[in-house]
């Protein structure tokens, strides 16, 4: 089980006065840039027309049979 605070008289790579010789500790910022891996395309499919149509078909039925349900109470 290693502690927490562990003796600096024991530590490797520590000098004496408490420093860090160069080379033990890794550099600040990395040396590469950029992503990871490369990000999937972004996708842009819009609506075909066949599934306009039928949405816009299905809407028109349903608008008629609620006018025709309408004309009905009325009459």
């Amino acid at each position: 089980m290693t502690t927490p605070d562990p003796d600096p008289r024991r530590t490797p790579g520590v000098e004496t006065g408490g420093g860090v010789a160069p080379g033990e500790t890794p550099p600040a910022e990395g040396g590469t840039h950029g992503i990871s891996h490369p990000e999937p395309p972004e996708l842009r499919k819009g609506w075909g027309a066949m599934p306009l149509v039928l949405i816009m078909a299905i809407v028109a039925l349903v608008a008629v049979g609620l006018i025709a349900m309408v004309v009905a109470l009325i009459a």
